[in-house]
Formats: structure tokens, C-alpha cells, sequence
């Protein structure tokens, strides 16, 4: 069959005709069809459907190390070469400032303040006479430079590019080489290269794995930010986090002023730091006493309530968990918990009805960490059951009290690691009484004129506690 007219180019030559392709993304995985089960990596209803034209000449860049083995002793590197962000609160995040030639992902919700955070960043480092670049596909240089004015930025070394194609990218910051350079979204560049539209899986793999490069070859740290789906995860590939250096997330709730940056995976520092900001009308401020920030409207002598040490990446904060239980309207339950595991919930409701005696099964129970923030730590267990049987029986914790541990399901109390930064915190917070599992580790306890009350059993706790 002959083609058509209209499919003919001016020189009478046939054009490939356009295919559609499922990848997976999670793991990158084509199929020519959709699947409920990436058969790669296993992962559930992962597939999206991109459109692929095959055009002739079409070729990826080469990539190339002109290197030789060489061995690890001759090779030179020092902490010291790290280059600081001048935002005390982000070099903590990041182990101690940006790695020279690494790759940093930042993730976050819509407006959350990624940009106005890394645009701070660079302002900071500029104002040091260190020459560093913007690049944004989102919004116009004005914009910018409207943004720039609110936040106080005006240095002459902050450079703003407005590109979204990626080899003009490239090119740019090989002429430029900056000290440090932004993308602003790595999900807005696109390369000539391919045919599918930005922000697609084979678009975002391959923009990332060219910038990538280039900050190993060149020595060029590159921040990439990048967009959340509705579940929260960073849009695009899965093997975008694991190509990385380092992935920042950056939470937040519009109800609050504070901002925290979490990270989530570094190659050169610890992970699960965290850097706590507040969000004023000049930019993010940063919070140098997270504990004071969290406990500044805690209410005195209110019966569910309780303060525990919690511990963030190596830095302790003390957070206020709040319980609600009252007796049920309904034949079920309900179990409402905001800032902790809902099913850990569950399981600790279950361990007090069976060793403490304090049944639970016709209340209702509303749980809740104060100020929005999130604990996924075992050491929460002991205060969840501090503040529910507090607001079950209806009876304030005694004040200047401080609670942590694990709690098992036979209701014996877990020790948990950092006992002794814990107490610490607790102590300069001004705290004068702490109950902590009896089993803890080998590590020494600080010396402090707080009560220390060690416990080994949930039936203990009602005992110390009020």
C-alpha cells in the first residue's frame, strides 16, 4: 500500500512513524503495552504511556571519562573542601556544605519555598564573591528578579539563565563554570535528542543523567529541584533518587510558618538530618532552637499532653504529643493520628488494654503531634501511651516531665540509642524529671540535676507519671 501525500516530506522520503511506549516510573522499564506489575522491579500500576518518534540521525551524546585508574591513596581529598551554603541550617542537612562535583535532588510540594530556599543559597554564597548560576524553566528573569528584591538579593555574581533545552544548558554552565548551579526543574528541561515531550520519563532520565555527568567531570556541584507527585514522591523515574548524591525533601503545611528540610539519602553525611526554617515575609529564616519553636504555645497542665525527646538525623528535638480520648458516639471507634504511625497507634491501644487495664475500645482517640510534625521513631511509643491514658483519665502529667522509649507488644519498655542526648536536650529546655527505659545502651548518661526515672514495664508508667 502506498502512502499518503500528506505523509511525504518535501523530498519524497518516508518518516518514521511516531510509537507509543509504556515505561515504568519507577525503574525505568519499557513495555510496549500497558501493565498492571513492572515484570524489572515489581512495582504496582507504575506505567505511563509517552509517545516516541524515531528520527533518523538521532543520537544521545557520548559520555566519556578521559581518565586512567589510578590508585585510592594518591587521590586527594579533604572535609575541608566542602563549600559552605552561609545557611548554618542547610550545611547541617547537608553534612557540613555542598561536596564539590556532587548531585543534589530537592523535593517538595507546590510553593512550598524550593526555590526561594536555594535562591538565599545562592545569594549567600555570591555575596562571598564565589560566581554561581539559576537557571529556571518556570518563571521569566522579571520574576526572578522581583523575588530576588523580597528576598534581598542583588549580588552581582548571581547569574540568571532562562533555558529550558538541555544541551544550551550544558553548554552554558561549561562557559560559565560556576561554584555552584541551580536547576529550577529538572522536570522543565528537555533534549533535542529525544522526541517526547518534558517532564516525561525518558526526558527527565536523560536530562538528569547529562547534568549529572557533567558536575562528576567538571567539579560543578548541581542542585536539581524537582516536582512531587500526589502521593509526595519526586515525578519521574525512580533511579533519578538512586543516580543522585544527595536527596533533600522539603515539608511544610501551609497552616504553619515552618519549613523543614529532611534528607532523605547523602552520600557524604548523615541522613534524616534536618534543618528547621521559619517562612517570614524576607524569605526563610532559619530556627536555631527547634524545641523552643515546637513548645512555644505548649499549654501548662493539660491533662494529654506530654513532651517527648525525639531524635532527628543526630539532632535532638523535643516535640509535644497531644491525645484526645473521649467516650464514642458510634458502634465504632474512631482512631484519628496525625504526625504518627496510624497502625502503631493501634497496636499501643491494644498493649494498654491488655497490660495496663486501661480499656480503650469504646472511646474514640484523636492523636496528634503538634506543629505538624512527623515521627516515625520507636522512642514516640512510651509518650503516645503517656498522653492517651493522661486524656483517658482525665489527669495532667506532672509539670517539667520529659518521656521516651519503645514499647513491646508483652508491654516491657525498649531501650532505644542517643539515651543520653536526649536527656540532655530535655535538661537544657529546662525539664527537671525524665522517664526512659531501665535498658538502655552503654552509653554514658550526662551529668544533671534532673530526677531520672527508669522504668522496664508499662504497668510502671502510671506511677511516675502524674
Amino acid at each position: 500500500m502506498y502512502p499518503k501525500k500528506d505523509q511525504l516530506p518535501e523530498g519524497g522520503a518516508l518518516v518514521k512513524k511516531s510509537k507509543t511506549l509504556f515505561f515504568c516510573q519507577n525503574c525505568g522499564h519499557q513495555s510496549p503495552k500497558w501493565l498492571g506489575k513492572c515484570p524489572s522491579c515489581g512495582e504496582w500500576n507504575s506505567f505511563v504511556e509517552e509517545e516516541v518518534r524515531e528520527t533518523e540521525g538521532a543520537r544521545p551524546a557520548e559520555l566519556r571519562y578521559d581518565g586512567v585508574p589510578q590508585s585510592i591513596a594518591a587521590i586527594e581529598a579533604d572535609e575541608g573542601d566542602r563549600i559552605s551554603t552561609g545557611i548554618a541550617e542547610m550545611d547541617r542537612v547537608l553534612g557540613g556544605g555542598i561536596v564539590g562535583g556532587s548531585a543534589i535532588l530537592v523535593g517538595g510540594d507546590p510553593g512550598i519555598g524550593k526555590s526561594t530556599l536555594l535562591l538565599q543559597v545562592l545569594e549567600k554564597m555570591a555575596e562571598r564573591g564565589l560566581k554561581v548560576l539559576y537557571v529556571s524553566g518556570e518563571e521569566s528573569a522579571r520574576q526572578i528578579r522581583l523575588r530576588g528584591k523580597r528576598l534581598g538579593a542583588s549580588a552581582k555574581d548571581l547569574l540568571i539563565l532562562i533555558e529550558v533545552e538541555l544541551e544550551a544548558i550544558l553548554s552554558r554552565i561549561q562557559e560559565i563554570r560556576p561554584a555552584v548551579a541551580v536547576i529550577d526543574s529538572i522536570q522543565t528541561v528537555y533534549s533535542s535528542v529525544l522526541s517526547s515531550a518534558p517532564g516525561s520519563v525518558g526526558q527527565v532520565r536523560e536530562a538528569s543523567g547529562r547534568l549529572i555527568f557533567l558536575a562528576k567531570k567538571a567539579g560543578i556541584p548541581i542542585f536539581l529541584i524537582g516536582h512531587v507527585t500526589k502521593d509526595g514522591s519526586i515525578a519521574g523515574p525512580k533511579v533519578l533518587e538512586h543516580m543522585v548524591d544527595t536527596v533533600l525533601y522539603f515539608e511544610g503545611d501551609s497552616g504553619h510558618a515552618y519549613r523543614i528540610i529532611r534528607g532523605i539519602k547523602n552520600r557524604f553525611g548523615p541522613t534524616h538530618e534536618i534543618g528547621v526554617f521559619e517562612m517570614r515575609d524576607t524569605g526563610l529564616a532559619e530556627v536555631s532552637n527547634p524545641s523552643a519553636f515546637f513548645l512555644a504555645e505548649r499549654p501548662e497542665g493539660a491533662a494529654g499532653s506530654v513532651v517527648v525527646p525525639s531524635m532527628e538525623g543526630t539532632r535532638p528535638i523535643l516535640i509535644e504529643v497531644q491525645s484526645l480520648v473521649s467516650p464514642t458516639s458510634f458502634g465504632m471507634p474512631r482512631r484519628t493520628a496525625i504526625g504518627v504511625d496510624h497502625n502503631r497507634v493501634s497496636l499501643l491501644v491494644a498493649v494498654m488494654d491488655k497490660i495496663c487495664g486501661i480499656h480503650l475500645s469504646g472511646s474514640d482517640i484523636f492523636l496528634n503531634v503538634a506543629g505538624g510534625v512527623k515521627v516515625d521513631e520507636p522512642a514516640i511509643d512510651l509518650g503516645i501511651v503517656a498522653a492517651m491514658a493522661s486524656s483517658f483519665l482525665d489527669r495532667p502529667i506532672a509539670a517539667g516531665t520529659a518521656v521516651f522509649g519503645e514499647v513491646g507488644l508483652t508491654g516491657e519498655i525498649r531501650g532505644i540509642s542517643q539515651t543520653g542526648v536526649r536527656i540532655k536536650e530535655a535538661a537544657r529546655m529546662g525539664f527537671t524529671r525524665c522517664i526512659f527505659p531501665r535498658t538502655h545502651s552503654h552509653e554514658a548518661l550526662p551529668e544533671t540535676r534532673m530526677e531520672l526515672i527508669r522504668i522496664g514495664s508499662l504497668r510502671e508508667l502510671t506511677e511516675h507519671l502524674f
